[in-house]
């Protein structure tokens, strides 16, 4: 399961870290593995439950990202 899912009742309660923005990044690279593999063997109609994954775990990140003041954003020189 992804760890962008939050039951109803404990969203706005998490705390989000480093690590949990890690894990996050890193489940995405395995899903968009996946995802690729799969294409590539012409099975894309199997990779359709991944790729609703990776994009809740995309809007999530977004959301987290919008709702970060600028002050506290790391920036990549």
């Amino acid at each position: 399961m992804s760890v962008a899912f939050v039951p109803e009742r404990l969203r706005g309660k998490a705390e989000v870290n480093q690590e949990t923005l890690q894990r996050l990044l890193e489940e995405n690279d395995q899903l968009i593995r996946c995802i690729v593999e799969y294409q590539s063997k012409g099975r894309a109609n199997d990779c359709v439950q991944y790729q609703h994954i990776l994009h809740r775990n995309l809007i999530y990140l977004a959301t987290i990202a919008d709702a970060t003041p600028p002050s506290t954003q790391k920036t990549v020189d």
